[in-house]
């Protein structure tokens, strides 16, 4: 089972200049969870061979290792598992090519979104964007957020793992917690920090934070 904490998603073009291997490294010493490789502005054969190096370096560090969209990247690098949006394959199709072993996730920003992924066979839901965000360009109500209240709302629906995404950072991880989400999922809040490690373990220390006060 996934250690849903702090999911990270990667994205070289925002980390401040650094290698994504670098960005994964120092977040897998600060207690990342899980992995998700996404780099929206890489080819498909970039991301095949960063994903490469990702997928060995998730497995010796036993952090789950999931792909964003792609479905075929994700069973060519023997993934975790896949993320998938509205635009992506369906989840049950994904789940006919990837087996039932893999984790499949679905972005979802209603409660009856959450309920017909969760009954499509959804493994956990990347709920967003809980707060405004700048570094996604394709999550729903990304302008103002759909708010840790309904976060509450969708985690109470379902009985699947839900991960709050969406300009989450070390303030606000333990509100989202709090609101009932298993973890959260970041981009910039790890990737653009002058010390991932150090903004991991933050993160992971404040979803715990939040999980305790509910």
């Amino acid at each position: 089972m996934p250690d849903w904490d702090v999911y990270l998603v990667t994205g070289e073009s925002l980390s401040a200049g650094r290698r994504t291997l670098d960005i994964v490294e120092s977040a897998i010493d600060g207690g990342i969870g899980v992995v998700q490789l996404r780099e929206k502005d890489r080819t498909v054969r970039e991301r095949y061979e960063m994903g490469r190096t990702l997928r060995k370096l998730t497995r010796e560090a036993g952090v789950t290792f999931v792909v964003n969209d792609r479905v075929d990247l994700a069973a060519v690098l023997d993934a975790d598992g896949v993320h998938l949006g509205d635009d992506d394959l369906p989840v049950r199709a994904a789940r006919r090519l990837l087996g039932e072993d893999a984790v499949i996730g679905r972005s979802v920003s209603t409660v009856e979104a959450a309920k017909t992924a969760e009954a499509a066979g959804a493994d956990y839901l990347g709920v967003g964007a809980v707060y405004q965000s700048s570094s996604k360009d394709d999550i729903a109500e990304e302008t103002h957020g759909i708010g840790p209240k309904r976060v509450r709302a969708i985690a109470d629906a379902v009985d699947i793992p839900v991960v709050g995404i969406g300009g989450v950072t070390a303030d606000n991880a333990a509100e989202v917690a709090a609101a009932g989400a298993d973890g959260v999922a970041v981009i910039t809040a790890i990737t653009r920090a002058d010390n991932p490690a150090a903004a991991t373990a933050a993160l992971v220390e404040a979803v715990e934070r939040g999980k305790t006060a509910r």
